[in-house]
C-alpha cells in the first residue's frame, strides 16, 4: 500500500499549483501599476519608481505572461482530467457545462457586480472609471455571458481581468466538441497548435488563437507525462526535459537578437515547464495542504484584485490624499488584502457554491 505522502502527493499535481500560484502572484505586480493610471493612460515614467522594482522586475516586468501560463496549466489539467472521459462518453455536454459553470461563475458574477458598483462610485467622483472605460449595458452584458472578449467589445470593461476566462470559455467549448466528435489522438492537438501558428504568422492576432495554442500545448504536455507513466526509462526523459527547461533562460538574448517574437518563447518554454513540475512532488501532508491553498486561492485573487485597487483608490480619496504608489507599506498592503480576501472567498464562498451547482444539477463531480 502506497504511503499517505506519496498519495496525496502523486494526485495533486503539486508542482502546477505552485506555478498557478506564481503565475497569480505575478500578475498582481503587473496590474500593481493601475495605481499610477490616469483614466486608462498609464504613467510613463511609474516603472523603475515601483517598490522593490530591482527585486521584483520579473513579476513587474513580466507578470502578464502569467495569463498564458494559465491557459498552458489549464490545457494539462483538462487533458489530464477529462481527455478519456470526454472521449469515452462518461461525462456529457450537460455534464461538462456544470463542471465548468459552477467553478467560474459563482465568483466571476459576484466580482461583476462588485466592480460595476465600485467603477461608479469612482466615476461620480472623478468624471471618468478606472483604467476600464467602457462601463456601459451593452459590454455589462457581455461581461454577464462571460463574452466579453469573444471580439464584440470596443474595449475593456468593469472587472477587466476576466478577458482572459471569457477567451478560454471559447477553447472549453472546442475541446469538449473535438474530443467528442472528432479523435483524442496527439495528432490533433498538433493540427490545432499548427493552425493558431500558421493564423499568427499570416497576421491574424487573436487572444482565442493564443489561448487555444497554449491550451493545446498543455495538453501535449498531459499526454506526455502519461506516456511516461508505462515507458521504460522515465527517468531520462524526464531529466532531459529538465535540461532544457533550466537552459531555456539563456535563450532569451538570441530571441531578443534575433527580434523574435516573445510569445513564441512562451509557446516552447510554458507546454516544457508544466511537463517538469507535474511529476510527483514529495512533501509533508501539512506542506501539500498548504500549497493546494495556495494553488486554490488563484482564480479567487485573479478575479477580486481589481476590486481591491477600486477599494483602495476610493479609499484615497475619501481621506483626500494621494495613492501612495512609489510606498512599499502601501505595496503590502495591496497584496496582504488581495491573498486575505482570495483565501476567504475560496474557502466560503467559492467552494460552497461549486458544491451546491454540482450536487443540484450534475450526477457527476469533477
Amino acid at each position: 500500500m502506497p504511503d499517505r505522502n506519496s498519495e496525496t502527493t502523486g494526485n495533486k499535481l503539486l508542482g502546477l499549483e505552485l506555478v498557478r500560484f506564481a503565475a497569480a502572484f505575478g500578475i498582481l505586480f503587473w496590474h500593481y501599476q493601475h495605481f499610477a493610471f490616469a483614466a486608462d493612460i498609464p504613467a510613463d515614467i511609474f516603472r523603475l519608481r515601483q517598490p522593490f522594482y530591482p527585486l521584483l522586475r520579473a513579476f513587474y516586468d513580466y507578470g502578464a505572461d502569467g495569463v498564458k501560463v494559465f491557459w498552458c496549466v489549464s490545457g494539462f489539467i483538462f487533458f489530464w482530467k477529462y481527455r478519456e472521459a470526454v472521449a469515452d462518453r462518461l461525462v456529457d455536454g450537460k455534464n461538462f457545462f456544470v463542471l465548468r459553470f459552477s467553478r467560474l461563475y459563482p465568483l466571476h458574477a459576484v466580482t461583476l457586480l462588485f466592480a460595476a458598483s465600485l467603477q461608479f462610485a469612482y466615476f461620480k467622483l472623478h468624471g471618468y472609471f478606472f483604467v476600464y472605460q467602457n462601463n456601459d449595458l451593452f459590454h455589462f452584458l457581455l461581461q454577464l455571458f462571460m463574452g466579453s472578449d469573444w471580439g464584440f467589445q470596443k474595449g475593456m470593461s468593469y472587472n477587466g481581468p476576466i478577458w482572459s476566462i471569457s477567451v478560454e470559455v471559447l477553447v472549453y467549448v472546442c475541446f469538449f466538441l473535438v474530443l467528442r466528435y472528432l479523435s483524442r489522438a496527439a495528432w490533433v492537438n498538433m493540427v490545432i497548435i499548427a493552425a493558431c501558428a500558421a493564423a499568427r504568422m499570416s497576421g491574424v492576432s487573436s487572444p482565442v488563437i493564443d489561448a487555444a495554442a497554449l491550451f493545446y500545448l498543455g495538453g501535449l504536455a498531459a499526454m506526455a507525462r502519461r506516456t511516461l507513466q508505462v515507458h521504460k526509462r522515465p527517468h531520462k526523459l524526464v531529466l532531459a526535459a529538465w535540461g532544457v527547461l533550466c537552459s531555456a533562460p539563456f535563450a532569451v538574448p538570441v530571441f531578443k537578437a534575433c527580434h523574435l517574437d516573445p510569445d513564441l518563447y512562451i509557446l516552447v518554454y510554458a507546454p516544457i515547464l508544466v511537463f517538469c513540475v507535474s511529476g510527483p512532488v514529495r512533501v509533508s501532508p501539512s506542506a501539500a495542504k498548504f500549497i493546494e491553498a495556495a494553488g486554490n486561492m488563484t482564480y479567487s485573487s485573479y478575479l477580486l484584485h481589481f476590486p481591491i485597487q477600486l477599494c483602495l483608490v476610493l479609499a484615497c480619496s475619501a481621506a483626500k490624499t494621494a495613492i501612495p504608489v512609489f510606498s512599499p507599506f502601501f505595496l503590502a498592503v495591496y497584496l496582504a488584502t488581495t491573498l486575505a480576501a482570495a483565501y476567504l472567498a475560496y474557502r466560503y464562498f467559492e467552494a460552497p457554491a461549486q458544491n451546491f451547482i454540482r450536487h443540484k444539477f450534475s450526477p457527476r463531480r469533477g
